[in-house]
Order: C-alpha cells, then structure tokens, then sequence
C-alpha cells in the first residue's frame, strides 16, 4: 500500500531524528520507491531545506546474481539530514554536510560535465592525431582526470566504435607501449574500413615521432650492426650478448630482434640444443656457418655445465622445502621413461606451443590439498628457476599452466587457468626495479603482479629464514647449499644433515666443499680451456 502523505513531506519526516540517512536508508523508512525518493530529496537539497555530504562516500559490495555468480561493486553514496536555521554547512561524525551549489554536483547524475565525456570531447576535438594515454592525462590533468580514468573509459569507447586503440600486439593479447596505449578518433561520417586506415596512419605518425619508437628503431638498427659484425668475424652471435650490448630489458631486446628479423630476412637464427639462440647473417659461407656452429656448440657444452648444475640444485632446494613443510597433502606422481627421473616430477599436455615447447611441458611438483570436509581441492603447481627473475618468467608459468590440457579452460574471456589451481614459481631472486602496467594503464610491482595471476612465489630468502629460525648460522644459505653440492642427491642430504644439527651447518658446507672439490676443479679446466680457445 501507498503511504499517505506527499512524498516530500514522508522524506522530511524520516529526517526528523537529525541522525544522517542515506537514499536507501530514506527508501526503507519511507516505503517509497527509490526514483521517487531521489527526485524528492534532490529537490529538498536544491530548496535548501536538506544538507548533503560534500563529498561521495563509496562502499564495496557483493551482489549474488544467481547462475550469474557473485560480483563485486563499488557504490558511491550520500548522506542527507535536515539543515539547521542559518547554517549552510555542519560537521558530523568527521564529514561535511553542505548546502546546495553546482559546484557539488555529481557527474554521474548529469549535474555537470563528467570525465569519461571530457575525454571523449578530447580525442574528438584531436582528431587528425592520434595521443597516446599519457598525453591525455596531461593535457586534462587540471580537470582532474586520472590515469586511470582514461583507458577504464577509452575501451567503452572503443567497443562502441568511436576510437580506435593501439599497443603492442602479442600472440593473445595486447600491452601498451612504454607511454600507454595510442589512441585516436575513428570518423563515424566516413566508410569503417576507411576510417580505420586513416586512423592507423594517425598512429604509425605518432609512433614514428615518439621518443621510446626512435629507440626502438635504434636498437632495430644496433641487432643488425651486432649480427654483422660478428658474421664477418666467421662467429654466431648469442641472444644475451645482444641485450648486453643494447642495455636495455630482456623484453626490448626479445622485441628489437624479432622486429629486425622481420625486417631484414637476411639475417637468420639457428636454435642449439633446442634452447640456446644465434644469430648469424645469410651471406656467411656454408663452411664457415658449420664450423661456427661446432664451435658454439662446444662452448655452450663446456660453459653451460656449472649453470646447470647450480640450476638443478635450486630446485631440488625449493623441492626440499615444500616436502617438509607442506603436510596433510597428497603429491602427485608420473612414472617416466628416464631412469633416476624423480616421479614427482609431472609433464603436462599443451595444446599449443609455449615458450618453444611444442607438444608438453615440466614442473617440478603438483600437489593437492583439501581444506576442509565439504570443500574441493586446492591444487598446487610448482615450477623453479635460478637467477633473477623477471615477468616474462611468470607469463611464460601462467601460459603453460593456461594452455595446459591438465590446467586450462576455455572461457568467453579466452583461455584461462582452472579455478582452485595455483601457481607456485620459486626463483632465486625477483628483479625488484621491474615494474608492470596493466590495462587501466596502473603500474605495480612484480610481485603485486603475480599476486594478481594468482602465482605465489617463493624467493631464497624466505628458504633461508627457515634455516635461520631452525638455529643455522646466518653463513648458511641455500644459495651456498647450490653452489657447493654436486648434484641434487647432494642438496638433499646437505639439507637434511643441517636441519637434522642446524648449529653444525657451517662444518657440513665446509666438509661438502672438500667432498666435491673434484667437480670444482674439472669446471675450472674447462672454463680455462675455453678461454683458451676464445683468445686464440
């Protein structure tokens, strides 16, 4: 039933406590609707007889929508009470309450010209250029437009067909550029395909005229020179040579090379072992091509010997603790055709090709454990590299874990990793000056980011505390524990006498060092013999 009384008069009442009172809260005291409430109380503010919050308060809800799951909202709110006589404003419980003026009015209700309208005004006022997402936070940076305001509402746009949206482009995705995404008007008068040539030859012309495209023409230009010079010298030229030589991250240099080679087809890779990449240029003699590769090859045998080593060390570290410290869980096992393979190690099915894998791929461990009686399984997957670790190691976990048979679904949103499945990826190290930006154009950490993917990760640190709270010395570390054992039978029992006599943990490194001192000197041999060969 209808309440009696005008609806004005009804909210009035409900005000009479002086205690502030939301829409909601006005809806539910009074029986009205929520539209005929808001009308009201909006002409009560603009009559002067109500104070409102100067400010929106928000508040993050959950909202269960059926077969449609959960979802979180933020909602933006305001307070109302009654104003007092010959008061235009009151402080209550820390917030303002102020009277009326356009200056208050929120964009959302059509009081005044809103962000996501600023910068659609912006690009169309702009548009025989393209901007990147940077420029247009600084152009209206005085409005107070945010970074990220701009891209949340440039992909409205875009879906809607009004700008065209520019970044890197990957094999699924796209990121920005290193000034944010490029972003132009697409004409609505003119045929759409013409339109989006127009609109892509307006961001070639900023791309070209940018200074971070300048230093990637630069180093388009530097990969050629390096690959030259070393052809002409009858040598192959390493990947990571080239980035030492470019200064520049492990992703600039990844994206300079395969621009060059796109560019110039005459400069060509050749993949030894199935995993370390040369370059060389076409014109090398066929002679001089083979003897180079022999000679890399041998390199890469006698060089890379004492990585691998340290390498499979590490993770027979990270391997170690997770069996120790994760109870109650039932480890997955696969038996292989390689002998002394430990079962625990699991391959898995791609369904494509990862990081130049083709058909599977290794982790180091799978594990599941149930929380509770009622709830499902949580599914552990570890994987463990040695060095410092960078986000092109985390991407290339997740798209493993991703483009798994074991691990992935298909999801309107494209290919994604299973729910309860979690990523745990054990690095030595992670670059603490890495940052990442996201689609809304934020930059967070590296951490924050595979937080974000929903990968945990473990670091030698947090191995190395343990040791440390166990009763070690703080001259024990399982980086010492890497470098010092032969092989992974070693680390184990390296570890488990140190756990077993913690306050011993310095005598056991310094009896392993002497125990393996062989294997240290035939590493020094062959480093010296291939210096030898370099400077001869």
């Amino acid at each position: 039933m209808k309440p009696k009384g005008s609806t004005r008069s009804l909210v009035l009442a409900a005000l009479v406590d002086n205690k502030p009172k939301s829409q909601r809260d006005l809806v539910e005291a009074t029986g009205l609707s929520g539209k005929a409430v808001y009308s009201a109380i909006f002409l009560c503010w603009k009559k002067g007889l109500v104070l409102r919050t100067k400010e929106p308060i928000y508040e993050s809800e959950r909202i269960f929508r059926g077969r449609g799951g959960i979802v979180q909202n933020t909602r933006p709110y305001h307070l109302y009470l009654l104003k007092p006589k010959e008061k235009d404003s009151v402080l209550v419980d820390g917030r303002e309450f102020v009277a009326f003026d356009e200056k208050y009015l929120d964009a959302r209700g059509g009081g005044k010209l809103s962000k996501a309208q600023m910068i659609l005004n912006f690009i169309e006022k702009h548009a025989g250029k393209a901007y990147f997402s940077t420029e247009i936070v600084e152009a209206l940076k005085d409005k107070g437009v945010l970074i990220r305001d701009v891209m949340a509402n440039v992909r409205r746009f875009e879906k809607r067909g009004l700008v065209y949206v520019r970044g890197y482009k990957m094999d699924d995705r796209q990121t920005p550029f290193k000034d944010g995404y490029l972003i132009t008007w697409l004409d609505p008068d003119k045929p759409r395909k013409e339109a989006i040539e127009e609109a892509i030859q307006r961001t070639d012309k900023a791309l070209y005229e940018s200074a971070s495209a300048v230093s990637i023409i630069e180093r388009i230009h530097n990969v050629r020179d390096i690959i030259l010079e070393h052809s002409a010298l009858k040598r192959l030229v390493g990947f990571p040579y080239i980035q030492n030589k470019l200064g520049c991250t492990e992703h600039e240099a990844e994206h300079a090379v395969n621009r060059a080679m796109q560019l110039y087809p005459d400069l060509k890779e050749v993949k030894l072992f199935n995993n370390y990449r040369y370059y060389h240029h076409s014109s090398m003699p066929e002679e001089d091509l083979k003897a180079a590769i022999t000679m890399t090859m041998n390199y890469i045998r006698m060089t890379k010997g004492r990585d691998n080593r340290i390498g499979h060390n590490w993770e027979a570290v990270a391997e170690w603790f997770i069996d120790r410290f994760t109870t109650g869980a039932r480890f997955w096992t696969q038996n292989h055709r390689a002998g002394g393979m430990d079962p625990r190690r699991i391959t898995l099915h791609l369904l494509r090709g990862v990081g130049g894998r083709r058909m599977n791929a290794e982790v180091d461990r799978i594990w599941e454990v149930t929380p509770g009686i009622f709830a499902p399984p949580i599914t552990y997957v570890l994987s463990c590299k040695w060095g410092l670790v960078s986000k092109e190691h985390v991407d290339d976990f997740l798209d493993v874990l991703r483009w798994s048979k074991e691990f992935g679904v298909d999801t309107p949103d494209g290919r994604q990793v299973k729910q309860g499945v979690v990523g745990v990826f054990a690095g030595g190290a992670f670059n603490p000056k890495e940052t990442v930006r996201l689609k809304d154009e934020m930059v967070i950490s590296l951490p924050a980011y595979a937080a974000r993917m929903n990968i945990q990760l473990l670091k030698a640190a947090d191995f190395n505390q343990k040791l440390h709270e166990k009763g070690c010395s703080k001259k024990v570390s399982v980086q010492k524990v890497c470098k010092i054992a032969k092989d992974e039978d070693d680390v184990r029992e390296i570890l488990d006498a140190i756990w077993k006599n913690p306050q011993m943990g310095e005598e056991i490194l310094a009896e392993a060092i002497e125990k393996n001192k062989d294997v240290y000197g035939f590493e020094r041999i062959l480093e010296e013999k291939v210096e030898s060969q370099i400077n001869g």
